[in-house]
């Protein structure tokens, strides 16, 4: 199994999923309704209706793999967008399977250093 950091892009999509598809339907998802070729360095992130569970797809050289993850207590956070699929850097995606919402995440704001010649 890969570790998060070895993958370069990484997608949640955000309509609602049959979480009886699996990697068939899944990948189908990908190519069909977010356009995008399933390729070695991107996971997409698929997220139940009930907010419970998650599947993670993505291709490992030989084949689709899964990642499957069901919370018994606490459900992932809604993320309210109108688009089908987020792109999400990698602190976003750890910090969305901890419960956490990465779209109300506020960093500081970048200051340009004057100098003086």
């Amino acid at each position: 199994m890969r570790s998060v950091e070895s993958f370069a892009s990484f997608f949640l999509y955000n309509g609602r999923v049959d979480f009886r598809k699996w990697i068939d339907g899944l990948s189908a998802i990908v190519q069909f309704e977010l356009l995008q070729r399933i390729e070695e360095e991107s996971l997409y992130v698929f997220v139940s209706r009930c907010r419970r569970k998650i599947k993670i797809i993505y291709w490992d050289k030989t084949g689709y793999a899964v990642w499957y993850k069901r919370l018994e207590k606490e459900k992932f956070p809604r993320i309210s967008s109108s688009q089908d699929s987020l792109t999400l850097r990698m602190q976003d995606l750890k910090f969305f399977l901890d419960g956490g919402d990465f779209t109300k995440i506020k960093t500081h704001k970048k200051v340009q250093i004057l100098q003086n010649n």
